[in-house]
C-alpha cells in the first residue's frame, strides 16, 4: 500500500499545530475532514497514531510515521533539486535549548543555511528534552546534552556550556553581604528559566545542600527577559558565559560563586541517513560549533 499525502499531510499538521482545530486553519479544511483523514491513515496502517488531547501527541506507532514522513520529504526535495527541478523552499525543524539559541547558534547557523539554501524552524526545549523531540519526530536533529544517540542516530560533541552564577551589585550586597553562603541562600529568591529548569536547584543542592522547596524563586521563561530580570535585581541565577561575560566585565552584574561553575556538555543528534544538504549543514553546525564553545573533558 501506499501512504495517502493529504491523510499524512493532516496528520503532520495535527502534531505540529498541537490540535485538530489549528491544523484545519493550516490546510483551510474543517476539523470535522482533518480527523477523518488521520483517522482514515490510521484504518490504513492498522494502529492508532495521534492521541487526540490537548495538545496532540503521536503514539509510539505515530512517532515512527512522522520521523518516516519528515525524512522522506526532506530526501524527496533533495532528488527534485538533483534533476534540475525547484522542490521549493526545503524547511528543516532542529530542537534547540534556549540558551544556545540566545548565544552562539545563529552566527553559526545563519551562513550554513543561505549556503545551503534551507529555512529552518527552532523547536525549543530543555537542552535535556530537546532529545525527546527528534525520537517523538519533532525534529529532524537537535542540539541536546544527552550524549548517547538512539537507534538510526550519531550523536557528536560540540563542547561546553560554561554557566555563572551571577546577580546585579545591589541584589549581591542587600542579599550577599558577607558573600554566598548556604543560610543566605535560603532567602535570596533565584530566577529560574521553566519548571524543566534543573541548573540552578543541581547547584545548589551539589555546593550548598539546599534541597527544592529551601529557597524562595521566581519563573521567567524566555532568555532576554530572564537576563533582564537578574539585570534589574529580581533574583540571581546561573546565565551562560557568553550571555553574561560582557555585563561581569562592565561591573553591571557581580559573579557571586567565582570559584564555582556549572559546565553542560553539547552534542549535535542527527539520523544517520540524510539528505546530503541536511548532513553537510551537520557537518558545518558541528565544526563552527567547536570553535565556539569550550572544549569537552
Amino acid at each position: 500500500m501506499k501512504i495517502d499525502p493529504r491523510r499524512s499531510s493532516a496528520f503532520i499538521a495535527a502534531v505540529d499545530a498541537g490540535s485538530l482545530e489549528l491544523a484545519a486553519v493550516q490546510l483551510s479544511i474543517t476539523p470535522s475532514a482533518v480527523s477523518q483523514r488521520i483517522s482514515a491513515l490510521e484504518q490504513d496502517l492498522g494502529t492508532p497514531l495521534l492521541v487526540r488531547s490537548r495538545p496532540c501527541r503521536p503514539t509510539g506507532p505515530g512517532m515512527r510515521l512522522l520521523q518516516y514522513l519528515r525524512r522522506s520529504a526532506l530526501l524527496e526535495s533533495e532528488f527534485l533539486a538533483e534533476m534540475g527541478m525547484d522542490p521549493g523552499p526545503v524547511r528543516v525543524a532542529l530542537a534547540v535549548n534556549n540558551d544556545t539559541l540566545a548565544t552562539w547558534l545563529l552566527p553559526v547557523l545563519a551562513p550554513v543555511l543561505q549556503e545551503e539554501e534551507l529555512l529552518v524552524e527552532f523547536v525549543l526545549d530543555n537542552q535535556g528534552h530537546t532529545f525527546t523531540l527528534l525520537e517523538q519526530g519533532r525534529a529532524v536533529a537537535c542540539v541536546s546534552g544527552e550524549a548517547e544517540p538512539m537507534n538510526g542516530c550519531i550523536a557528536s560533541p560540540l563542547g561546553v556550556m560554561r554557566y555563572r552564577l551571577v546577580a546585579s551589585p545591589v541584589f549581591a550586597r542587600r542579599w550577599f553581604p558577607d558573600g554566598f553562603t548556604r543560610a543566605a541562600a535560603q532567602h535570596a529568591p533565584v530566577m529560574v528559566f521553566d519548571r524543566k529548569d534543573s541548573l540552578q536547584s543541581v547547584f545548589l543542592m551539589q555546593h550548598f545542600g539546599l534541597p527544592d522547596g529551601a529557597y524562595p524563586f521566581h519563573y521567567v521563561p524566555a532568555s532576554d527577559p530572564y537576563v533582564g530580570a537578574i539585570r534589574v535585581g529580581m533574583g540571581y541565577g546561573l546565565l551562560p558565559q557568553e550571555q553574561c561575560a560582557a555585563l561581569l566585565a562592565s561591573g553591571e552584574l557581580v559573579d557571586l560563586t567565582p570559584a564555582l561553575h556549572v559546565d553542560v556538555p553539547l552534542y549535535w543528534h542527527a539520523w544517520r541517513i540524510q539528505p546530503p544538504r541536511l548532513e553537510r549543514m551537520g557537518a558545518a553546525l558541528v565544526k563552527a560549533a567547536r570553535e565556539v564553545l569550550l572544549p569537552l573533558a
